[in-house]
């Protein structure tokens, strides 16, 4: 007897190890998936630009990412607005209170993204929705409203072949910095209903249309993670959703996570993922007294442990954990 449908899951079309170097882009879905892969130590770069919903963002953001072009005075995606400067393909995350606290900033992270993504081996890409806005005084694509008034843009449901041909453009220029990146599409399970019930489900249809041309047009370079389909098949019921009722809860992020494993670890990644999160897991823990003998000794553990993965993996950078170690055996 079943409760559940299963979603078949592309098991073998592509392998991430911790030797990997990889970028997400897109929805806070790729926050989620990029949160489990810094935990577990991967070499990932997650959201340059903040958090990107639609793929006309997504391919402006990657296309600035290849030319590594920096922000300056004279660029038009930052505005001032509430005493705050903004750049309208960032995430609010990256808003400053002058200029030029906003332009260090968002080039620090743009060079950052530069210098890697001609190394990287794959790139995950989250579509959210299929709605744009433009900006109406330039017609300018925008990543992120940051609640300017609602006649400042325009509104449009991106067409199947637009999806296409703008992640394509973007696909190719970087396959000539790096002719051997992968990379991975999916679909954010997170519903938007401020989009209406009926849009959102235009929306998510339209994103699937155009991945699937995707795939097809770069079969040898391109893969599908179903987590779209998880979240509406696997994991239909509300208890698997945040109180909003829109976003999944951190047992179904939890879930997906662990298909996202079958899909591209093998074994001895897995038994990897399993050492690295044990030590990020341990430095996370707030202990209820910080200068006990006992906490020292399991600090002291974990710089054993540590050091038994860096003697047999040299390229996983525990730099941070160890000085989080050497504080707290020190304070």
């Amino acid at each position: 007897m079943f409760f559940t449908t299963p979603v078949e899951l592309p098991c073998g079309t592509l392998e991430i190890s911790h030797r990997s170097r990889l970028m997400l882009i897109g929805s806070c879905f790729a926050d989620n998936i990029g949160t489990a892969l810094l935990e577990k130590k991967f070499n990932v770069d997650v959201n340059p630009f903040g958090v990107q919903y639609n793929p006309l963002s997504i391919a402006t953001v990657l296309s600035r990412i290849v030319d590594g072009a920096p922000f300056s005075d004279s660029s038009p995606e930052l505005f001032e607005h509430n005493g705050k400067w903004h750049s309208i393909l960032h995430h609010s995350d990256f808003s400053r209170s002058s200029r030029t606290e906003l332009i260090e900033s968002i080039n620090k992270r743009l060079l950052k993204a530069h210098n890697a993504i001609g190394g990287c081996d794959t790139i995950i890409i989250t579509l959210g929705t299929a709605y744009a806005y433009t900006r109406n005084s330039d017609n300018s694509v925008v990543g992120n409203c940051h609640k300017l008034p609602g006649n400042c843009f325009t509104r449009s449901l991106l067409g199947i072949e637009d999806i296409v041909e703008n992640i394509s453009t973007v696909m190719q220029r970087i396959a000539v910095v790096n002719p051997k990146v992968k990379f991975i599409f999916t679909v954010s399970p997170i519903r938007h209903l401020r989009d209406g019930a009926n849009d959102n489900q235009k929306s998510k249809a339209t994103l699937l249309l155009a991945i699937d041309r995707i795939t097809q047009r770069f079969p040898e370079n391109t893969a599908y993670f179903p987590s779209y389909e998880i979240m509406m098949d696997e994991l239909r019921d509300y208890r698997f959703y945040a109180d909003d009722m829109l976003h999944p809860s951190a047992k179904a992020i939890e879930y997906i996570w662990e298909c996202f494993d079958k899909c591209y670890f093998n074994a001895a990644t897995r038994l990897l993922n399993t050492k690295t999160g044990e030590i990020s897991r341990g430095l996370a823990h707030r202990p209820f007294d910080p200068d006990s003998d006992t906490y020292k000794q399991f600090i002291s553990q974990l710089l054993n442990k540590i050091e038994a993965i860096e003697k047999e993996h040299p390229y996983i950078d525990f730099e941070n954990e160890r000085t989080q170690c050497n504080t707290l055996l020190n304070r």
